[in-house]
Protein backbone atom coordinates (compact mmCIF):
# COMPACT_ATOMS: atom_id res chain seq x y z
CA UNK A 1 0.00 0.00 0.00
CA UNK A 2 1.56 2.89 -1.11
CA UNK A 3 1.83 6.47 1.15
CA UNK A 4 -2.21 7.91 2.64
CA UNK A 5 -3.30 10.72 1.57
CA UNK A 6 -4.12 13.63 4.18
CA UNK A 7 -7.72 13.21 3.87
CA UNK A 8 -7.46 9.71 3.98
CA UNK A 9 -5.21 9.35 6.81
CA UNK A 10 -7.61 11.20 9.25
CA UNK A 11 -10.26 8.72 7.99
CA UNK A 12 -7.90 6.37 8.83
CA UNK A 13 -7.05 7.46 12.30
CA UNK A 14 -11.02 7.79 12.85
CA UNK A 15 -11.68 4.47 12.05
CA UNK A 16 -8.61 3.32 14.27
CA UNK A 17 -9.71 4.91 17.14
CA UNK A 18 -13.47 4.49 16.68
CA UNK A 19 -12.30 0.64 16.21
CA UNK A 20 -10.58 0.65 19.82
CA UNK A 21 -13.60 2.61 21.47
CA UNK A 22 -15.85 -0.26 20.81
CA UNK A 23 -13.17 -1.92 22.37
CA UNK A 24 -13.43 -0.66 25.19
CA UNK A 25 -9.66 0.29 24.78
CA UNK A 26 -10.15 3.88 24.98
CA UNK A 27 -13.33 6.32 26.04
CA UNK A 28 -15.23 8.79 23.95
CA UNK A 29 -13.64 12.02 26.06
CA UNK A 30 -10.38 9.95 24.66
CA UNK A 31 -10.93 10.93 21.16
CA UNK A 32 -9.48 14.44 20.14
CA UNK A 33 -6.41 12.38 22.62
CA UNK A 34 -6.28 9.34 20.40
CA UNK A 35 -6.54 11.06 17.32
CA UNK A 36 -3.57 13.00 17.89
CA UNK A 37 -1.13 10.61 20.17
CA UNK A 38 -1.53 8.05 16.58
CA UNK A 39 -0.85 11.05 14.36
CA UNK A 40 2.31 11.31 16.47
CA UNK A 41 3.31 7.76 16.22
CA UNK A 42 3.34 8.01 12.76
CA UNK A 43 5.30 11.07 12.54
CA UNK A 44 2.04 13.37 11.13
CA UNK A 45 0.60 16.53 12.95
CA UNK A 46 -2.39 16.53 10.83
CA UNK A 47 -5.07 16.27 9.58
CA UNK A 48 -7.63 17.89 12.53
CA UNK A 49 -10.44 15.04 13.25
CA UNK A 50 -14.04 15.20 11.96
CA UNK A 51 -15.71 17.91 14.41
CA UNK A 52 -19.04 15.63 13.83
CA UNK A 53 -17.28 12.70 14.84
CA UNK A 54 -15.00 14.31 17.67
CA UNK A 55 -17.82 15.57 19.41
CA UNK A 56 -20.81 13.03 18.64
CA UNK A 57 -22.46 11.91 22.04
CA UNK A 58 -22.73 7.86 22.73
CA UNK A 59 -20.30 5.36 20.36
CA UNK A 60 -18.17 6.95 17.35
CA UNK A 61 -19.09 6.60 14.22
CA UNK A 62 -16.65 4.78 12.23
CA UNK A 63 -15.18 1.28 11.41
CA UNK A 64 -16.21 -0.14 14.89
CA UNK A 65 -16.19 -3.75 14.39
CA UNK A 66 -15.46 -3.41 10.31
CA UNK A 67 -12.11 -2.31 10.77
CA UNK A 68 -9.25 -4.86 9.11
CA UNK A 69 -6.93 -3.90 11.99
CA UNK A 70 -4.15 -5.66 9.77
CA UNK A 71 -4.68 -3.46 7.05
CA UNK A 72 -5.33 -0.23 9.00
CA UNK A 73 -1.74 -0.55 10.93
CA UNK A 74 -0.05 -1.67 7.71
CA UNK A 75 -1.41 1.69 6.28
CA UNK A 76 -0.31 3.73 8.89
CA UNK A 77 3.28 1.68 8.46
CA UNK A 78 3.14 3.33 5.61
CA UNK A 79 2.78 6.84 6.52
CA UNK A 80 5.36 6.54 8.71
CA UNK A 81 7.56 5.15 6.31
CA UNK A 82 6.56 8.50 4.28
CA UNK A 83 7.41 10.41 6.81
CA UNK A 84 10.42 9.02 7.96
CA UNK A 85 10.39 7.72 11.18
CA UNK A 86 10.31 4.18 10.47
CA UNK A 87 12.53 2.00 8.08
CA UNK A 88 11.00 0.46 4.97
CA UNK A 89 11.67 -2.92 6.35
CA UNK A 90 9.28 -5.53 7.68
CA UNK A 91 10.75 -4.97 10.98
CA UNK A 92 10.52 -1.49 10.74
CA UNK A 93 7.16 -1.00 9.68
CA UNK A 94 5.82 -3.78 12.35
CA UNK A 95 7.65 -1.50 15.08
CA UNK A 96 5.64 1.62 13.08
CA UNK A 97 2.53 -0.17 13.47
CA UNK A 98 3.25 -1.33 17.00
CA UNK A 99 3.88 1.57 17.88
CA UNK A 100 0.27 3.37 16.54
CA UNK A 101 -1.57 0.54 18.39
CA UNK A 102 0.43 1.23 21.89
CA UNK A 103 -0.87 4.17 21.78
CA UNK A 104 -4.43 3.01 22.11
CA UNK A 105 -3.85 -0.04 24.62
CA UNK A 106 -4.45 0.42 28.27
CA UNK A 107 -1.84 0.72 30.80
CA UNK A 108 -0.20 -2.37 32.46
CA UNK A 109 -1.48 -1.06 35.60
CA UNK A 110 -5.64 -1.13 33.82
CA UNK A 111 -5.17 -3.89 32.96
CA UNK A 112 -4.37 -5.99 35.83
CA UNK A 113 -6.96 -4.30 37.87
CA UNK A 114 -9.50 -5.36 35.59
CA UNK A 115 -8.22 -8.72 35.21
CA UNK A 116 -8.09 -9.23 39.26
CA UNK A 117 -11.60 -7.24 39.29
CA UNK A 118 -13.13 -10.03 36.65
CA UNK A 119 -11.43 -12.94 38.46
CA UNK A 120 -12.95 -11.80 42.05
CA UNK A 121 -16.63 -11.26 40.66
CA UNK A 122 -16.85 -14.05 37.78
CA UNK A 123 -13.51 -16.46 38.23
CA UNK A 124 -10.60 -16.81 36.40
CA UNK A 125 -11.98 -18.45 33.31
CA UNK A 126 -14.04 -14.66 33.55
CA UNK A 127 -11.10 -12.72 33.69
CA UNK A 128 -8.81 -14.93 31.10
CA UNK A 129 -11.67 -14.53 28.32
CA UNK A 130 -11.71 -10.48 28.85
CA UNK A 131 -7.89 -10.67 28.75
CA UNK A 132 -7.06 -12.53 26.25
CA UNK A 133 -10.21 -11.02 23.92
CA UNK A 134 -7.82 -7.62 24.84
CA UNK A 135 -4.79 -9.28 23.68
CA UNK A 136 -6.97 -9.98 20.13
CA UNK A 137 -8.28 -6.86 19.95
CA UNK A 138 -5.06 -4.74 20.06
CA UNK A 139 -3.09 -6.89 17.76
CA UNK A 140 -0.59 -8.55 19.90
CA UNK A 141 -2.50 -11.82 19.12
CA UNK A 142 -2.07 -11.55 15.61
CA UNK A 143 -5.11 -13.56 14.78
CA UNK A 144 -5.05 -13.02 10.67
CA UNK A 145 -1.46 -14.50 10.86
CA UNK A 146 -2.45 -17.17 12.98
CA UNK A 147 -5.57 -18.13 10.56
CA UNK A 148 -2.57 -18.62 7.43
CA UNK A 149 -1.25 -21.52 9.10
CA UNK A 150 -1.91 -24.83 7.48
CA UNK A 151 -3.64 -27.30 9.79
CA UNK A 152 -5.14 -30.91 9.34
CA UNK A 153 -5.25 -34.37 11.55
CA UNK A 154 -3.96 -37.21 10.58
CA UNK A 155 -5.42 -41.31 11.83
CA UNK A 156 -2.27 -42.94 13.27
CA UNK A 157 -1.78 -45.97 15.72
CA UNK A 158 -1.42 -43.46 18.11
CA UNK A 159 -5.11 -41.69 17.82
CA UNK A 160 -5.42 -38.41 15.85
CA UNK A 161 -2.25 -36.30 16.01
CA UNK A 162 -2.42 -32.81 14.54
CA UNK A 163 -0.28 -30.76 12.53
CA UNK A 164 0.77 -27.59 11.74
CA UNK A 165 2.42 -25.80 8.76
CA UNK A 166 3.85 -22.25 10.74
CA UNK A 167 3.11 -19.86 8.22
CA UNK A 168 2.56 -16.80 11.07
CA UNK A 169 5.79 -15.71 11.32
CA UNK A 170 6.81 -13.32 9.35
CA UNK A 171 9.68 -14.09 6.93
CA UNK A 172 12.78 -12.42 7.52
CA UNK A 173 13.12 -9.41 5.17
CA UNK A 174 16.72 -9.61 3.40
CA UNK A 175 17.48 -6.07 4.18
CA UNK A 176 16.91 -6.76 7.94
CA UNK A 177 19.22 -9.58 7.48
CA UNK A 178 21.62 -7.65 5.99
CA UNK A 179 21.70 -4.88 8.44
CA UNK A 180 21.77 -7.75 11.22
CA UNK A 181 25.36 -8.42 9.75
CA UNK A 182 26.76 -4.92 10.63
CA UNK A 183 24.90 -5.21 13.93
CA UNK A 184 28.05 -4.32 16.59
CA UNK A 185 28.73 -7.37 19.02
CA UNK A 186 28.65 -7.56 23.00
CA UNK A 187 27.64 -4.94 25.42
CA UNK A 188 24.76 -5.42 27.57
CA UNK A 189 21.23 -6.40 25.67
CA UNK A 190 17.88 -5.24 27.26
CA UNK A 191 15.62 -6.77 27.27
CA UNK A 192 17.94 -10.04 28.12
CA UNK A 193 15.34 -12.58 25.84
CA UNK A 194 11.91 -11.93 24.61
CA UNK A 195 10.30 -13.51 26.96
CA UNK A 196 11.30 -10.73 30.38
CA UNK A 197 8.46 -8.90 31.91
CA UNK A 198 10.61 -6.26 31.03
CA UNK A 199 9.01 -6.43 27.05
CA UNK A 200 6.33 -4.99 27.92
CA UNK A 201 6.09 -1.51 26.37
CA UNK A 202 9.62 -2.16 24.53
CA UNK A 203 9.78 -0.28 21.43
CA UNK A 204 11.87 -2.53 19.77
CA UNK A 205 14.87 -2.26 17.72
CA UNK A 206 16.49 -2.98 14.24
CA UNK A 207 18.56 -5.64 13.23
CA UNK A 208 21.90 -3.19 13.02
CA UNK A 209 21.47 -1.98 16.75
CA UNK A 210 23.41 -3.48 19.62
CA UNK A 211 21.82 -6.61 20.49
CA UNK A 212 20.63 -7.09 17.47
CA UNK A 213 16.86 -7.17 16.22
CA UNK A 214 14.15 -7.12 18.63
CA UNK A 215 10.49 -7.12 18.18
CA UNK A 216 7.88 -4.34 19.01
CA UNK A 217 6.27 -4.40 22.10
CA UNK A 218 4.30 -1.51 22.68
CA UNK A 219 0.98 -3.48 22.87
CA UNK A 220 2.11 -6.55 25.34
CA UNK A 221 0.01 -6.60 28.18
CA UNK A 222 1.10 -8.77 31.21
CA UNK A 223 -0.81 -9.76 34.24
CA UNK A 224 0.94 -10.55 37.13
CA UNK A 225 0.60 -13.73 38.77
CA UNK A 226 2.46 -15.68 41.72
CA UNK A 227 3.54 -18.78 41.32
CA UNK A 228 6.25 -20.65 44.25
CA UNK A 229 5.67 -17.94 46.35
CA UNK A 230 6.89 -15.34 43.24
CA UNK A 231 5.83 -12.73 40.70
CA UNK A 232 5.29 -14.32 37.66
CA UNK A 233 3.43 -12.64 34.78
CA UNK A 234 0.74 -14.18 32.49
CA UNK A 235 1.10 -13.13 28.82
CA UNK A 236 -0.67 -14.72 25.29
CA UNK A 237 1.33 -15.90 22.27
CA UNK A 238 1.17 -13.73 19.58
CA UNK A 239 1.66 -16.50 16.99
CA UNK A 240 -0.27 -18.99 19.00
CA UNK A 241 -0.40 -22.48 18.03
CA UNK A 242 -3.51 -23.93 19.99
CA UNK A 243 -6.22 -22.42 22.01
CA UNK A 244 -5.35 -19.52 24.06
CA UNK A 245 -1.93 -20.40 23.69
CA UNK A 246 -0.70 -18.82 27.36
CA UNK A 247 2.76 -17.77 28.72
CA UNK A 248 3.60 -17.74 32.10
CA UNK A 249 6.92 -16.63 32.95
CA UNK A 250 9.20 -15.61 35.92
CA UNK A 251 9.61 -11.92 36.65
CA UNK A 252 13.40 -13.02 36.55
CA UNK A 253 15.61 -13.43 34.22
CA UNK A 254 17.41 -17.06 34.95
CA UNK A 255 17.66 -20.42 33.20
CA UNK A 256 15.09 -22.90 32.91
CA UNK A 257 15.03 -25.62 35.05
CA UNK A 258 12.80 -29.08 36.25
CA UNK A 259 12.46 -29.50 39.68
CA UNK A 260 10.27 -29.95 43.02
CA UNK A 261 9.91 -25.98 42.57
CA UNK A 262 8.83 -26.21 38.71
CA UNK A 263 6.24 -28.36 39.42
CA UNK A 264 4.61 -26.74 42.49
CA UNK A 265 4.40 -23.59 39.90
CA UNK A 266 2.58 -26.15 37.84
CA UNK A 267 0.22 -26.86 40.30
CA UNK A 268 -0.08 -23.33 41.50
CA UNK A 269 -1.14 -22.25 37.95
CA UNK A 270 -3.55 -24.71 37.54
CA UNK A 271 -5.51 -23.68 40.98
CA UNK A 272 -5.26 -19.96 39.73
CA UNK A 273 -6.47 -21.51 36.37
CA UNK A 274 -8.65 -24.78 36.47
CA UNK A 275 -9.68 -24.22 33.00
CA UNK A 276 -6.24 -24.52 31.64
CA UNK A 277 -3.17 -26.88 31.46
CA UNK A 278 0.05 -25.71 31.74
CA UNK A 279 3.58 -27.35 30.78
CA UNK A 280 7.12 -27.42 30.59
CA UNK A 281 10.19 -27.50 27.83
CA UNK A 282 12.21 -30.02 29.72
CA UNK A 283 15.69 -28.43 31.03
CA UNK A 284 18.33 -30.04 29.17
CA UNK A 285 19.81 -29.04 25.18
CA UNK A 286 18.21 -31.17 22.62
CA UNK A 287 14.96 -32.59 24.09
CA UNK A 288 14.56 -29.07 25.51
CA UNK A 289 12.83 -25.99 24.05
CA UNK A 290 13.86 -23.21 22.28
CA UNK A 291 14.36 -20.76 24.92
CA UNK A 292 16.01 -22.37 28.46
CA UNK A 293 17.18 -19.34 29.27
CA UNK A 294 14.33 -18.16 30.61
CA UNK A 295 12.48 -20.30 32.88
CA UNK A 296 8.50 -19.73 32.03
CA UNK A 297 5.61 -22.60 31.06
CA UNK A 298 2.87 -22.58 28.10
CA UNK A 299 -0.50 -23.39 28.73
CA UNK A 300 -3.61 -22.85 27.59
CA UNK A 301 -7.36 -24.11 26.44
CA UNK A 302 -6.21 -26.97 24.16
CA UNK A 303 -6.61 -30.77 24.59
CA UNK A 304 -4.12 -32.37 23.18
CA UNK A 305 -3.74 -36.02 21.61
CA UNK A 306 -1.76 -37.26 24.10
CA UNK A 307 -4.25 -36.41 26.68
CA UNK A 308 -6.87 -38.50 25.48
CA UNK A 309 -3.87 -41.54 24.82
CA UNK A 310 -5.39 -44.99 25.95
CA UNK A 311 -3.62 -47.19 28.89
CA UNK A 312 -1.49 -49.59 28.78
CA UNK A 313 -0.25 -50.44 32.21
CA UNK A 314 -1.01 -49.01 35.72
CA UNK A 315 1.46 -48.63 38.79
CA UNK A 316 1.94 -47.36 42.00
CA UNK A 317 4.73 -44.81 43.95
CA UNK A 318 5.73 -45.78 47.01
CA UNK A 319 4.87 -43.33 50.05
CA UNK A 320 2.24 -41.78 47.55
CA UNK A 321 -1.10 -44.34 47.86
CA UNK A 322 -3.70 -42.15 46.78
CA UNK A 323 -1.60 -41.88 43.53
CA UNK A 324 -2.28 -43.93 41.07
CA UNK A 325 0.31 -44.37 37.50
CA UNK A 326 -0.37 -45.13 34.19
CA UNK A 327 1.70 -45.52 31.67
CA UNK A 328 0.49 -44.43 28.22
CA UNK A 329 0.30 -45.95 25.02
CA UNK A 330 1.97 -43.19 23.04
CA UNK A 331 4.93 -43.10 20.96
CA UNK A 332 7.07 -40.70 23.55
CA UNK A 333 7.21 -42.91 26.94
CA UNK A 334 4.47 -40.64 29.29
CA UNK A 335 3.62 -41.70 32.66
CA UNK A 336 0.04 -40.23 33.92
CA UNK A 337 -0.18 -39.44 37.64
CA UNK A 338 -3.52 -38.51 39.12
CA UNK A 339 -4.66 -37.93 42.73
CA UNK A 340 -7.45 -35.57 44.37
CA UNK A 341 -4.34 -34.86 46.44
CA UNK A 342 -2.25 -32.28 45.39
CA UNK A 343 0.44 -32.64 48.08
CA UNK A 344 0.64 -36.32 47.27
CA UNK A 345 0.57 -35.76 43.33
CA UNK A 346 3.70 -33.52 43.60
CA UNK A 347 5.37 -36.14 46.09
CA UNK A 348 5.15 -38.52 43.46
CA UNK A 349 5.98 -36.65 40.54
CA UNK A 350 9.29 -35.17 42.60
CA UNK A 351 10.14 -39.30 43.15
CA UNK A 352 9.49 -39.89 39.51
CA UNK A 353 11.85 -37.25 38.35
CA UNK A 354 14.24 -37.97 40.46
CA UNK A 355 14.41 -41.84 39.83
CA UNK A 356 14.71 -40.83 36.24
CA UNK A 357 17.74 -38.30 36.37
CA UNK A 358 19.57 -41.40 38.02
CA UNK A 359 18.03 -44.18 35.91
CA UNK A 360 20.82 -45.64 32.98
CA UNK A 361 19.90 -48.30 31.42
CA UNK A 362 22.06 -49.88 28.80
CA UNK A 363 19.92 -52.09 26.92
CA UNK A 364 17.00 -48.88 26.29
CA UNK A 365 20.63 -46.93 25.26
CA UNK A 366 19.60 -44.57 28.20
CA UNK A 367 23.03 -43.08 30.18
CA UNK A 368 21.78 -40.91 32.67
CA UNK A 369 25.03 -38.84 32.84
CA UNK A 370 28.65 -38.03 31.35
CA UNK A 371 31.80 -39.89 33.56
CA UNK A 372 32.17 -36.08 34.16
CA UNK A 373 28.53 -35.75 35.91
CA UNK A 374 26.77 -33.73 32.90
CA UNK A 375 22.97 -34.70 33.23
CA UNK A 376 20.96 -36.60 30.10
CA UNK A 377 18.07 -37.67 31.74
CA UNK A 378 14.85 -35.10 32.35
CA UNK A 379 10.99 -34.75 32.08
CA UNK A 380 8.96 -32.55 29.92
CA UNK A 381 6.34 -31.91 32.59
CA UNK A 382 2.45 -31.03 32.06
CA UNK A 383 -0.37 -30.94 34.28
CA UNK A 384 -4.02 -29.73 34.34
CA UNK A 385 -7.13 -29.98 36.31
CA UNK A 386 -9.85 -32.73 35.58
CA UNK A 387 -12.72 -31.71 38.20
CA UNK A 388 -11.32 -32.53 41.45
CA UNK A 389 -8.42 -34.19 40.33
CA UNK A 390 -4.83 -33.52 39.03
CA UNK A 391 -3.19 -34.94 36.15
CA UNK A 392 0.15 -34.78 35.87
CA UNK A 393 1.82 -35.60 32.63
CA UNK A 394 5.83 -36.37 32.97
CA UNK A 395 7.21 -37.85 29.43
CA UNK A 396 10.50 -38.92 30.12
CA UNK A 397 13.71 -37.66 27.57
CA UNK A 398 17.16 -37.96 27.69
CA UNK A 399 19.65 -36.01 25.54
CA UNK A 400 22.16 -38.54 24.37
CA UNK A 401 23.97 -38.91 21.29
CA UNK A 402 25.95 -41.48 19.21
CA UNK A 403 27.61 -41.12 16.22
CA UNK A 404 24.88 -42.89 14.22
CA UNK A 405 22.53 -40.08 15.49
CA UNK A 406 24.90 -37.09 16.15
CA UNK A 407 21.90 -34.52 16.85
CA UNK A 408 20.07 -37.28 19.12
CA UNK A 409 19.70 -40.26 19.86
CA UNK A 410 15.77 -39.62 20.97
CA UNK A 411 15.86 -36.72 18.45
CA UNK A 412 13.98 -37.07 15.12
CA UNK A 413 16.44 -39.40 12.80
CA UNK A 414 18.00 -37.83 9.95
CA UNK A 415 15.40 -40.00 7.28
CA UNK A 416 12.97 -37.50 8.99
CA UNK A 417 14.95 -34.21 8.72
CA UNK A 418 13.23 -33.47 5.28
CA UNK A 419 9.70 -32.89 7.21
CA UNK A 420 11.00 -32.36 10.71
CA UNK A 421 15.06 -31.41 12.00
CA UNK A 422 14.26 -29.47 15.32
CA UNK A 423 13.44 -30.06 18.64
CA UNK A 424 10.87 -31.97 20.05
CA UNK A 425 9.34 -29.29 22.57
CA UNK A 426 6.41 -29.14 24.84
CA UNK A 427 3.70 -29.01 22.24
CA UNK A 428 4.92 -31.19 19.79
CA UNK A 429 5.27 -34.20 22.63
CA UNK A 430 1.62 -33.68 23.51
CA UNK A 431 0.86 -34.63 20.10
CA UNK A 432 0.89 -31.21 17.91
CA UNK A 433 3.15 -31.28 15.24
CA UNK A 434 4.50 -27.15 14.41
CA UNK A 435 6.71 -27.61 10.94
CA UNK A 436 8.66 -25.13 9.47
CA UNK A 437 7.01 -22.63 6.85
CA UNK A 438 9.37 -24.16 3.70
CA UNK A 439 7.18 -27.07 3.49
CA UNK A 440 4.46 -25.26 1.50
CA UNK A 441 6.15 -24.54 -1.30
CA UNK A 442 8.52 -27.86 -0.91
CA UNK A 443 5.33 -29.65 -0.93
CA UNK A 444 4.21 -27.83 -3.57
CA UNK A 445 6.71 -28.90 -5.58
CA UNK A 446 6.25 -32.34 -4.58
CA UNK A 447 2.36 -32.74 -5.88
CA UNK A 448 3.22 -31.47 -8.96
CA UNK A 449 6.11 -33.70 -9.39
CA UNK A 450 3.52 -37.08 -8.75
CA UNK A 451 1.06 -35.72 -10.50
CA UNK A 452 2.80 -35.48 -13.96
CA UNK A 453 4.50 -38.70 -13.20
CA UNK A 454 1.37 -40.46 -12.48
CA UNK A 455 0.02 -38.64 -15.55
CA UNK A 456 2.64 -39.85 -17.50
CA UNK A 457 2.52 -43.72 -16.29
CA UNK A 458 6.11 -43.07 -14.79
CA UNK A 459 7.36 -46.01 -12.12
CA UNK A 460 8.76 -44.92 -8.62
CA UNK A 461 12.41 -44.87 -10.02
CA UNK A 462 11.48 -42.06 -12.76
CA UNK A 463 9.27 -39.80 -9.93
CA UNK A 464 12.62 -40.10 -7.20
CA UNK A 465 14.47 -38.66 -10.15
CA UNK A 466 12.22 -35.62 -11.41
CA UNK A 467 12.08 -35.18 -7.79
CA UNK A 468 15.64 -34.91 -7.61
CA UNK A 469 16.23 -32.57 -10.05
CA UNK A 470 13.44 -30.33 -8.30
CA UNK A 471 15.24 -27.63 -6.59
CA UNK A 472 12.56 -27.68 -3.88
CA UNK A 473 11.35 -31.20 -3.62
CA UNK A 474 14.76 -32.98 -3.66
CA UNK A 475 15.06 -33.72 -0.27
CA UNK A 476 11.79 -35.19 -0.13
CA UNK A 477 13.08 -37.74 -3.58
CA UNK A 478 13.21 -40.86 -1.45
CA UNK A 479 10.40 -40.27 1.52
CA UNK A 480 7.76 -38.67 -2.05
CA UNK A 481 9.13 -41.98 -4.18
CA UNK A 482 8.43 -44.32 -1.40
CA UNK A 483 4.49 -42.65 -1.49
CA UNK A 484 3.99 -42.60 -5.21
CA UNK A 485 4.71 -46.42 -5.43
CA UNK A 486 2.69 -47.03 -2.17
CA UNK A 487 -0.38 -44.80 -3.42
CA UNK A 488 0.23 -43.58 -6.85
CA UNK A 489 -3.69 -44.59 -7.47
CA UNK A 490 -4.57 -42.08 -5.01
CA UNK A 491 -3.15 -39.13 -6.67
CA UNK A 492 -5.58 -37.94 -8.98
CA UNK A 493 -5.62 -33.85 -8.72
CA UNK A 494 -8.44 -33.95 -6.44
CA UNK A 495 -6.40 -36.32 -3.53
CA UNK A 496 -2.77 -35.72 -4.31
CA UNK A 497 -2.41 -32.94 -1.39
CA UNK A 498 -4.48 -35.07 1.26
CA UNK A 499 -2.37 -37.61 0.51
CA UNK A 500 1.05 -35.67 1.02
CA UNK A 501 -0.91 -34.16 4.40
CA UNK A 502 -1.29 -37.90 5.75
CA UNK A 503 1.99 -38.95 4.41
CA UNK A 504 3.47 -35.97 6.48
CA UNK A 505 1.35 -36.70 9.43
CA UNK A 506 2.49 -40.23 9.55
CA UNK A 507 6.23 -38.86 9.43
CA UNK A 508 5.33 -36.89 12.37
CA UNK A 509 4.17 -40.45 14.64
CA UNK A 510 7.90 -41.75 13.21
CA UNK A 511 9.42 -38.45 14.72
CA UNK A 512 7.74 -39.30 18.02
CA UNK A 513 8.71 -42.60 18.56
CA UNK A 514 12.04 -41.85 17.57
CA UNK A 515 11.98 -39.10 20.50
CA UNK A 516 10.53 -42.25 22.65
CA UNK A 517 12.97 -43.50 25.16
CA UNK A 518 11.34 -46.99 25.78
CA UNK A 519 10.11 -48.28 22.55
CA UNK A 520 6.95 -50.29 21.43
CA UNK A 521 8.78 -53.67 20.96
CA UNK A 522 9.48 -56.36 23.62
CA UNK A 523 12.55 -54.67 24.50
CA UNK A 524 11.20 -51.61 25.08
CA UNK A 525 8.40 -52.63 27.00
CA UNK A 526 10.17 -54.46 29.07
CA UNK A 527 12.77 -51.77 29.54
CA UNK A 528 9.83 -49.46 30.64
CA UNK A 529 8.22 -51.99 33.33
CA UNK A 530 11.71 -52.29 34.89
CA UNK A 531 11.62 -48.26 35.62
CA UNK A 532 8.23 -48.32 36.38
CA UNK A 533 8.70 -50.98 38.49
CA UNK A 534 11.51 -49.47 40.53
CA UNK A 535 9.32 -46.23 42.02
CA UNK A 536 7.23 -48.68 43.92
Amino acid sequence: MGAVAGRDLGALVRDLVSYAEARGLVGAADRAWAHNAVLEAVGACGPGPDPDWLLADGPAAGAGDGLDLEAALAALADVAVANGCARDTASGRDRAAMRAMGVLTPRPSQVADAFRRLAAEGGPRAATDWFYRLCCDVGYVRRQAIARNLAWTTPTRWGELEVTVNLSKPEKDPRDIAAAGAAPAGGDVYPACQLCVENEGHPGRPADAPGGEHPARQNLRIVPIRLGGERWGLQYSPYAYFDEHCIAMSARHRPMHVDRQALSCLLDFVDLFPHYFVGSNADLPIVGGSILSHDHFQGGAHEFPMMRAGVDATFRVAGSPRVSGEVLVWPLSVLRLRSNDRGELLEACVRVLDAWRSWSDPVAGVVCRTPDGVPHNTVTPVVRRVGDAYEAYLALRCNVTSEEHPLGVFHPHAERHHIKRENIGLIEVMGLAILPPRLKGELAAVRDVLLEGRAAGSGADGVRAALGADGLAASHADWAADVYARRADELDGGRCEEVLRDEVGRVFAGVLEDAGVFKWDDEGRAAQRRFVEALG
